[in-house]
């Protein structure tokens, strides 16, 4: 593309750099450690689904039994690759005689650590090709159909019963959207288990469940067929069960996911060595199965001032792309994330939007990049409010954003009606219709408002890496650096689930998925 902002190319690979060895470091840590959510996604990926008597999910069933028997190090894949050769049975069948307590996975005996990995290996590589199938019939779909160079038109549902969301999902489609995205339920991201099967009592938004989630694609690749456009389907991979999520996704053909490295520890309080593990599962899982996931940037700048932080969301933005590349993830497959957040009532305001969308798609031009609407200063006023989208609307075209996220005119005062996202819709349509190569046609002034909007941007932002890569990141994140957020390196949630691998831990999905989409 087009570049117009004259950015430093020094500065932009000395922040690269920076972001890069933060996460080279982090990564060490990484691999050293697993967590129990880590080990309930490979018990998914093997097979096992379903609750106990209870309606406790039986990966949990399996995982809990491990970690209190001690044997959680030596990792699932193991244990059930052993448990199997001993007794004949499939992982699933192995998690139902654990909850049925006839079993006891500290009593089977390892007899060849090598060929109890090889036996778990032979049903990953099965769940492999069950996942490659997905990626292969969307690959299918959007070759008979075709794909859209304009950005993608991106909108929620969340009324917290899917069935419902799949009517508004449908109508949403037949309006124009191509991303439907199901919000979650407040809270699931601080459960340490994921929900079974169908659900119908969300707030304010649905659980994301594997059920859910085969309802809704089944529902998208109906209306796809019928408006000869391929659907794509969004939910949220973070919190205490991101990998989980991750896996479920992958096997019911998921397009995109929330999906940051950052996001649970400072806007959730989730351990930050919990998170920055299950972050890279998740992403390898991502990777293979051919989502795109989205980063969370947005949300520093509902909590920060939009002007005097806006380097904190250039700064995560590399992070993410440094962790993202690390599991695999295509720079194609990295939806970095952005917002249109500053004050209504700042001068110039909108030359400064405009400065850092067009910075994001200069710094980062293979990522498909994810643009968020205005929402802290929308007041419930919806006829400004309507006038902040379109300005939005504008900054999205022309800048080449690609995921773009829809504002509804009645932010701040109801979860969306159809009525609103369909005006949404044809807001972003008619924007994107009449100023389609407005971009092209545009350049900024030399040492103008807008390159030096972005070049102050910029400086701040590889300064700010420069200090994460001087503290480490558990150091930097302890200090408050995003966000004005302090996290202890020992608190938040989760961290009693974070476990040191032993010698002869492996994991057989790392080994067959990290590098790239499945062809």
């Amino acid at each position: 593309m087009l570049t117009k902002l004259n950015l430093n190319q020094n500065t932009v690979n000395k922040a690269r750099q920076s972001a890069a060895r933060v996460a080279a470091d982090t990564q060490s840590f990484i691999d050293r450690h697993t967590t129990v959510t880590v080990e309930r996604a490979v018990c998914r990926l093997l097979g096992v689904d379903g609750v106990n008597a209870f309606e406790v999910p039986l990966p949990n069933v399996v995982v809990e039994h491990l970690h209190e028997k001690g044997l959680l190090p030596m990792g699932t894949a193991l244990l059930l690759g052993a448990a199997m050769i001993e007794t004949g049975l499939t992982p699933q069948q192995i998690a139902e005689e654990l909850a049925a307590g006839r079993l006891d996975l500290s009593r089977v005996e390892i007899r060849d650590v090598e060929t109890a990995h090889a036996a778990a290996a032979n049903i990953a590589r099965e769940t492999a090709e069950r996942i490659r199938a997905n990626a292969a019939a969307r690959r299918a779909c959007l070759a008979e159909y075709g794909d859209k160079d304009a950005p993608y038109i991106y909108v929620i549902v969340a009324t917290g019963d899917i069935y419902q969301d799949i009517i508004q999902a449908r109508a949403a489609a037949v309006q124009g959207a191509d991303v439907i995205a199901v919000i979650r339920t407040t809270g699931q991201s601080l459960l340490d288990y994921v929900p079974y099967g169908a659900t119908t009592e969300g707030f304010g938004g649905t659980y994301a469940t594997q059920e859910n989630f085969r309802l809704m694609r089944a529902a998208l690749d109906e209306v796809g067929a019928q408006e000869k456009r391929y659907i794509r389907l969004c939910n949220y991979c973070s919190g205490l069960c991101m990998p989980e999520i991750a896996a479920m996704g992958a096997l019911e053909r998921l397009d995109m996911m929330l999906n940051d490295a950052l996001y649970g520890i400072l806007f959730r309080d989730i351990n930050m060595q919990r998170t920055i593990i299950d972050q890279y599962f998740s992403r390898v899982i991502n990777s293979f199965a051919g989502v795109i996931i989205n980063t969370g940037e947005d949300n520093y700048l509902t909590t920060a001032d939009a002007v005097e932080e806006a380097h904190t969301v250039l700064a995560s933005q590399f992070l993410n792309e440094q962790f993202a590349l690390l599991a695999g993830l295509a720079p194609q497959q990295q939806g970095l994330g952005h917002a249109f957040e500053i004050d209504p009532d700042v001068e110039d305001g909108f030359l400064m939007e405009l400065a850092q969308a067009q910075m994001a798609r200069e710094i980062f031009p293979d990522a498909p990049l994810k643009y968020m609407p205005p929402t802290k200063f929308m007041t419930g006023n919806i006829f400004r409010g309507h006038v902040q989208d379109a300005l939005f609307n504008a900054v999205t075209v022309l800048t080449g954003q690609k995921i773009h996220l829809l504002g509804m005119l009645t932010e701040a005062v109801h979860t969306p009606f159809l009525s609103d996202r369909a005006l949404a819709i044809e807001n972003a349509r008619y924007i994107e219709r009449t100023m389609r190569h407005l971009g092209e046609e545009i350049s900024f002034r030399e040492g103008g408002r807008v390159q030096v909007r972005a070049a102050e941007v910029l400086e701040k932002a590889a300064a700010l890496l420069a200090e994460i890569e001087r503290r480490g990141l558990f150091a930097a994140l302890e200090a408050g650096v995003f966000a004005d957020i302090k996290r202890p390196r020992d608190g938040g949630k989760g961290l009693s689930g974070v476990v040191r691998k032993a010698p002869q831990y492996r994991n057989p999905f790392v080994d067959l998925m990290k590098g790239g989409v499945a062809q």
